[in-house]
Formats: C-alpha cells, sequence, structure tokens
C-alpha cells in the first residue's frame, strides 16, 4: 500500500516523523515535500497528494500544515478526494469507515508525534464500510463534485 505526504513549512517536522512511522510498519511512501521550514503555499501540496491518489499512484494521503484546515480545504476541491481533519484515532476510524476518506490532514501546531502515529495507524488499519447505509451517503458526497 502507498501514502503520499505532503506538507508546507509549518508541517515539515511532523510529516518526516510520520513518513519514518509509515515505513517502518511497512507501507511505501510518496514525499511530496517540503523538506525545509522555508515559508511553502499548502495547496500545492495537497494538489500534489490529492492527484496522486486520484490517479493510483498512492491509495491514501496524509497532508500537515500548521492547523490542518488549509491543507483539508485544498484537497477536498479535488475531484474523488475525502479529507478529514482527525485529532483522535476514534475519529480517523469513523472517517474511514463510514465517510470512506482516503486522506488525513493533520494540525502540525495542534497534536504530538505520538498521538500522529496512532491516529494514522488506526486510519491505515481501518476498511472502508460496506453497509449500504455508508455507501448511499458516500455517493451522494461524490455527486455534489458534479
Amino acid at each position: 500500500m502507498v501514502v503520499a505526504f505532503g506538507a508546507d513549512h509549518g508541517g515539515y517536522r511532523l510529516k518526516n516523523a510520520l513518513i519514518e512511522f509509515a515505513r517502518s510498519a511497512g507501507y511505501q511512501v510518496i514525499d511530496f515535500g517540503v523538506n525545509s521550514d522555508d515559508s511553502a503555499d499548502y495547496p500545492d501540496y495537497a494538489r500534489a497528494v490529492a492527484e496522486a491518489i486520484t490517479s493510483g499512484r498512492a491509495q491514501f494521503g496524509v497532508l500537515i500544515c500548521r492547523t490542518g484546515a488549509g491543507m483539508c480545504i485544498s484537497a477536498n476541491k479535488i475531484h474523488g478526494i475525502r479529507a478529514v481533519m482527525a485529532y483522535q484515532p476514534e475519529i480517523a476510524r469513523l472517517s474511514r469507515l463510514h465517510n470512506h476518506a482516503n486522506v488525513l490532514c493533520f494540525g502540525a501546531d495542534f497534536i504530538t508525534v505520538e498521538a500522529g502515529k496512532e491516529i494514522l495507524k488506526t486510519f491505515l488499519e481501518t476498511p472502508t464500510s460496506d453497509d449500504p447505509r455508508h455507501i448511499r451517503r458516500v455517493e451522494k458526497i461524490m455527486k455534489l463534485e458534479g
């Protein structure tokens, strides 16, 4: 399974820690940057990660900025992306299970590395639900994209 990562300057340290964690757990990783704390525009990285998913190069994405909000908003503009911000494992689990989320967003200013690892692990290990009500709702979400 391939996980695409992207961060702006506010999230690059957390991104690096989560990439190391994902690799140690056996996931393949695509790192779209950034690789320093020099100022960078988060929509560029959200787009790169989202397009890796929609093209099939990656199955999941992780995006990190200072709040997580800018990355989440940007990623959700891309057709086929269901990005969520999760600050607890249960939110990550339910977002995968019920909403079939494929991108996890973090705010580096509001989460520790250890919490991020636990949330990421939960997100990546949770399957999507095949319950008809969840499938119906996800299909309605996708229709909102036009």
